[in-house]
């Protein structure tokens, strides 16, 4: 019976997976074009590989922002309260001090920035 319950337990997290892969994309070919549904598997194929790494590196700290639905994470991280400047060839991201998440993001970016180059 304990490996029944296993086996349907790790089925729910893959469907859960599959669930937010259709809703980055797959779920919504454009055409009836071949290349253009094609390009379009492509980009989505693309933008799940980045929410999955994304989960996997940047957001382990954080259970609940790891296994949230792409709207919640889109919301919370993408979506920033923030102004990029320029000055002396140096890029600064300003982020508003009240934007709730924003030690999430912080605490995401300095992972991202720390990660080893590839070789």
């Amino acid at each position: 019976m304990w490996f029944l319950n296993a086996l349907f337990r790790d089925h729910a997290g893959v469907e859960d997976r599959i669930k937010a892969i259709k809703w980055l994309g797959f779920g919504l070919l454009p055409s009836k074009s071949w290349q253009l549904s094609a390009a379009w598997v492509l980009a989505a194929t693309i933008a799940a590989d980045l929410d999955a790494w994304t989960r996997l590196l940047l957001l382990h700290h954080k259970p609940e922002l790891a296994a949230a639905q792409p709207e919640t994470i889109r919301i919370k991280l993408y979506h920033l309260p923030a102004r990029l400047t320029s000055h002396a060839r140096r890029r600064t991201l300003h982020l508003d001090r009240t934007w709730p998440w924003g030690n999430e993001f912080t605490t995401a970016w300095q992972r991202a920035t720390q990660l080893p180059a590839l070789t």
